[in-house]
């Protein structure tokens, strides 16, 4: 394998993970388990509160390497799993799309919670440039059907301005500026009450797919569960004696 995924730990709470395969950063199958190994590596330690997904050089992911293709076509459950993986991780992912991001790359994005991006970034929904179908699920839940059709039907290169417009990405920075504002709204995040920010993603993650009915209790639970640990308990003691709350995940 000639590339890797690069993890950094960046200050106490952030973990930064850098797909890098030259030069277009393709995830085969050794960088797939590459990636899983590194998301396997960050969650395993509590310590991490927050993870920032980048690549190097001019692409952030350019989707499944060619090089790797069998004559069956993609391994589309190893794409699966992927996803999965990075959708389901304990701490919020931030997506510092670099460059161009397209086809699994794409999707691979759309996973994360958050997306902020370069002026440089490109996005492309491919699946129908190669006779696949690709992020038809995801992207209508994140921008509304009418703008993930426009992307999902013509395959066509978008810029960081419309990513932005669209709701895709929450802000767009100058290249030089990219990984350090992805690192600040990481801080930002790992600031925040641990436990708290977990069940605020877990709920948030469905909330699409529940109705009241349904989301009230879950909600209740995560409450009453949050309610109980020494991070709220902190949190209070600070609001009232007006100083910074020390939060341990606890």
């Amino acid at each position: 394998m000639s590339g890797t995924v690069h993890v950094e730990r960046i200050g106490a709470h952030i973990a930064l993970l850098e797909i890098d395969n030259p030069p277009m950063n393709p995830l085969g199958l050794e960088m797939r388990a590459a990636f899983m190994a590194a998301l396997d590596q960050v969650e395993a330690d509590e310590t991490v509160r927050a993870i920032v997904v980048t690549g190097a050089g001019r692409a952030f992911c350019s989707g499944d390497d060619l090089k790797d293709a069998r004559p069956e076509g993609e391994d589309l459950a190893g794409w699966g799993q992927l996803f999965d993986r990075l959708d389901g991780v304990r701490a919020p992912v931030i997506a510092a799309v670099n460059g161009w991001c397209l086809g699994g790359g794409f999707e691979l994005s759309l996973c994360c919670d958050i997306r902020i991006a370069s002026t440089e970034a490109r996005f492309v929904c491919a699946g129908v440039n190669v006779g696949l179908m690709a992020s038809a699920w995801r992207l209508p839940r994140l921008i509304g059907v009418s703008r993930a059709k426009s992307m999902l039907l013509t395959g066509l290169p978008q810029d960081a301005e419309t990513a932005e417009r669209f709701g895709l990405v929450t802000a767009v920075h100058p290249p030089q500026d990219l990984r350090a504002a992805a690192v600040a709204l990481a801080e930002r995040i790992a600031s925040r009450a641990p436990l708290s920010v977990e069940a605020t993603k877990r709920i948030a993650g469905r909330a699409t797919d529940l109705s009241p009915e349904a989301a009230a209790p879950l909600q209740a639970r995560e409450l009453d569960r949050l309610r109980r640990t020494n991070d709220h308990k902190a949190a209070v003691k600070a609001f009232r004696e007006k100083t910074e709350p020390v939060f341990t995940r606890s």
